[in-house]
This record gives structure tokens, C-alpha cells and sequence, in this order.
């Protein structure tokens, strides 16, 4: 694609990023077959290509974002199954960022919108606020089903009314930073990331990983001052925010791996665990995030995003082996974006549930995205419905007795129609010795 920056222009990194990206795209439109909102809505510009032409004029010209271009930018889940089905290797992830970060700092949303997106960006990484709000739209959530009118403000109320858990679990004590020494002789070092919102809305994920990883001689430590990745800010246009809670995970990752003091005779960490796949894709792109920044700010990002492992990867890598009899469940895989296209971890997930006895099966379109995509269910609630009765009725026509997905917001976002909905490292654990998941059928 030919593109018209000035020589001003392509003095910004981002633009010269985004410049890169948009020359390289060869206006194929093989990203329109595997895009969701292209299948479900039918309208170029709601497709990757669709998109990257308004981007590539919202960017050349200058000019404040339009209403119609934050429309279809806003529709994006940024799943990156275009990236997954592209011929030419075109990032759409970077030019997708970079366009929401210049809506946010070109456009004005109104009022309930601005107020909505400010509260999701507050309350979300910060764990105890979450939980508190939680406790709130738990005791409202009965009138979110009062709520009149179909404008896209009454139904986003409604959503968030209706996604409030039933109950809220107890803070858990692998929130609280320290070191979870390995059983037996320790074969290695490494960080767990426990996040944000997973551990509030599902610490059993985290605790489940602890005790597997420590059972196979790993010792785990949750780093003081490490905590949400900035995916949920980054991904609604707040790149200072996001760039601040990862430069908090940088500084303490670093300190554990030595990074800071490579002389010295530090523990060090063999990897960086994350068992949230949205998170995952976010950390193990801190070296582009931080490209532009002062050392030794870019180097540590780039060290951090190699360290980092999906916990399946570090399984497979680990010989994860199962030490009870296969239980004769038939587990339906749902493949979480983040995970099969943001970082391309798609055999190993699949490999060691098989390894550890069960029968996986695969739903028919397994690279269309779930509709959760980390606040989207929340900012676009009607699109988001519609994927996500499309996947639960594909997974569904697996017959499974569950289903079992690597990403916190997959797991909400299916959870609720029946069909237990469970963290695959759940499973892993309890078939190395862990206690069975509540939610596994009995």
C-alpha cells in the first residue's frame, strides 16, 4: 500500500511504525474471510482492510478522529485472526493500538461513554477496587433488567449489570508477594504474573498454577510491586496508563531476575509465567512498547518479553505427565484468541490435556474469537452476544462434558449456559495430584 506521511510525520516513532505496517499491507482481503465482525455485519470497513484504509488517511491527514472512523475502530476485538490469516505478515495489532491512542487523544466521546471508559481503565487493574465494585453490581445487579431503551448506553449498563458474578470469591494468599519454594529438588526459577482481574474473579487459576509448577520443582515467586499487564488500558486507547503499569512489572521482574544487578549472585528466573493469554500477548510485546524509551527502559522491556512463557508453554517444555487414571471426559477446547494469534501458541494446550487423559475436542471455527475480548464485551455488548451464542452453540455441537479455555475473559464470557467453563491449568493440576475443580461434573 503506497502512503503519503511527511518527513515530520515519520518522526514520530508510532507513525513511522504505523507506516511500515501500512506498506506492507497488499489489499488482498484474505483477512475479511476469518474477521468476526465482517462475518457477523457484512461492512468493508468493518473488516482489517476496511479499517486500515481509514486508519492510513485518519494518520496521513492529521486530522482529529471523525465519529465514523471511531465506529468502526471501536467495533475491532482485536483478536488478530487477520493477523493469523495474512499472507504479507501485515502487524495489524501495532496499527490498531497506535489508531485508538490517537482517537483517545483527538476525538471526545460523550459523556457516558467518556465516564464508562475512565471507570473500566480505573477499576480493572487494581485488584481491590474491582472487588469492591464487584460486591456493588452484585447487590444491583436485579436492576439491571430495569434498565429502558435500546441506545448503546442502556445496553452497556445492562451488560455490566449482568456480568456482575453471583458471588464474589475471598481474596486468596497467593495475592500476597512472596516465594512458593519447589518440592523436592528445585529444577527452576520463575515469576507467576497473577494479574488483575483473574485474581478477583478467579483465584483458584492462580492457586491451581502454584501448586502444580511447585509439585514439579519449580519455585514460584510473585514479585513485589508486579500486577496488572496495562492490556485492559492499553487496548481502550490509555497508553499512559498501560506504560506505567508495565514499567511496574519491568522494574519488579526485573529485580527477581537479576536483570538490575547482573553481577551479583541473584536467583535469577528461568521465566516469566502467565496464565492469562491476554496478558501473555501484552507482556511478551514490552519490547515494542518500550522501543522508544531511555535505557535501560528498552532493554529490560525486550529481556522481560523473552522470558515470557504461556504456563502451557513452560509445561511442555517442563514434561508435564498426569500421575492419576484419565477420568473419561471429553473436554472441548475453546482456543483463545490471544492465545492462537496473538502469540501463536495453538499444540501445546491441546497436547498436554490429552497427555493428561482426557478426550479434547476442537469446535468448527475455532479461530473466530469468543466476543469477550478483555472490556469489549462490555463496550460493544450486542456484537459481543452474537459471538458468543455463535461459540457456545459450536462448542455445544461438540458434545463435551466442559469446556476448557486459557483466558480469564473466555472463561466469563462462556461461563453461565449450562456447560462448566474451566481454566485449563485447573485441569492439569488435578490430574497431577491437585484437587479436582468444583465446576468439573462429577
Amino acid at each position: 500500500m503506497q502512503t503519503n506521511f511527511t518527513a515530520q510525520q515519520l518522526r514520530d516513532p508510532d507513525t513511522a511504525s504505523s507506516n511500515g505496517v501500512l506498506r506492507s499491507c497488499v489489499h488482498c482481503g484474505m483477512c475479511t474471510a476469518t474477521c468476526p465482525t465482517f462475518l457477523l455485519l457484512g461492512d468493508e470497513l468493518d473488516s482489517p482492510r476496511g479499517r486500515i484504509y481509514l486508519i492510513k488517511d485518519m494518520l496521513e491527514t492529521g486530522r482529529p478522529a471523525t465519529e465514523d472512523v471511531v465506529r468502526h475502530v471501536d467495533r475491532c476485538l482485536s483478536c488478530l485472526s487477520c493477523m493469523t490469516t495474512c499472507p504479507s505478515g501485515v502487524n495489524y495489532m501495532h496499527l490498531v493500538d497506535h489508531a485508538r491512542t490517537y482517537i483517545e487523544r483527538t476525538y471526545r466521546r460523550p459523556l457516558p461513554e467518556r465516564l464508562l471508559r475512565s471507570l473500566l481503565g480505573l477499576l480493572l487493574p487494581r485488584p481491590n477496587l474491582f472487588r469492591l465494585a464487584l460486591a456493588f453490581a452484585r447487590v444491583a445487579r436485579p436492576l439491571g433488567r430495569l434498565i429502558p431503551g435500546q441506545t448503546m448506553t442502556a445496553q452497556r449498563m445492562r451488560a455490566i449489570f449482568a456480568m456482575a458474578p453471583a458471588n464474589v470469591p475471598s481474596p486468596s494468599p497467593v495475592e500476597t508477594p512472596r516465594v512458593y519454594p519447589a518440592e523436592g529438588q528445585r529444577k527452576a526459577r520463575v515469576a507467576l504474573m497473577t494479574g488483575c482481574a483473574q485474581q478477583v474473579l478467579m483465584p483458584c487459576i492462580n492457586e491451581a498454577t502454584i501448586r502444580l509448577l511447585t509439585r514439579l520443582g519449580v519455585e514460584v515467586v510473585v514479585a513485589r510491586g508486579a500486577g496488572c499487564c496495562g492490556a485492559l488500558n492499553h487496548h481502550i486507547g490509555q497508553h499512559d496508563r498501560a506504560m506505567t503499569l508495565a514499567r511496574a512489572n519491568i522494574e519488579a521482574w526485573s529485580r527477581e531476575a537479576g536483570l538490575d544487578a547482573p553481577g551479583l549472585d541473584a536467583p535469577g528466573l528461568d521465566a516469566i509465567i502467565i496464565n492469562a493469554s491476554g496478558c501473555g500477548t501484552t507482556v511478551k510485546d514490552y519490547g515494542f512498547m518500550f522501543r522508544s524509551e531511555p535505557e535501560p527502559w528498552r532493554t529490560r522491556a525486550e529481556q522481560i518479553a523473552g522470558l515470557t512463557l504461556d504456563v502451557t508453554q513452560f509445561l511442555s517444555r517442563f514434561g508435564y505427565a498426569a500421575t492419576r487414571e484419565a477420568p473419561g471426559l471429553t473436554v472441548a477446547y475453546h482456543s483463545a484468541c490471544s492465545l492462537q494469534h496473538g502469540q501463536q501458541v495453538t499444540a501445546e494446550p491441546k497436547t498436554l490435556l490429552v497427555r493428561a487423559g482426557f478426550r479434547v475436542v476442537e469446535p468448527k471455527e475455532p479461530h473466530i474469537c469468543c466476543g469477550s475480548a478483555g472490556t469489549y464485551n462490555l463496550l460493544q455488548p450486542e456484537i459481543a452476544g452474537r459471538l458468543r451464542d455463535r461459540k457456545l452453540q459450536n462448542l455445544k455441537a461438540t458434545r463435551p462434558d466442559l469446556i476448557a479455555a486459557g483466558n480469564i475473559g473466555c472463561i466469563t464470557q462462556l461461563s453461565g449456559d449450562g456447560l462448566p467453563v474451566v481454566h485449563t491449568i485447573e485441569l492439569l493440576d488435578w490430574m497431577a495430584g491437585g484437587p479436582r475443580p468444583p465446576r468439573v461434573p462429577g
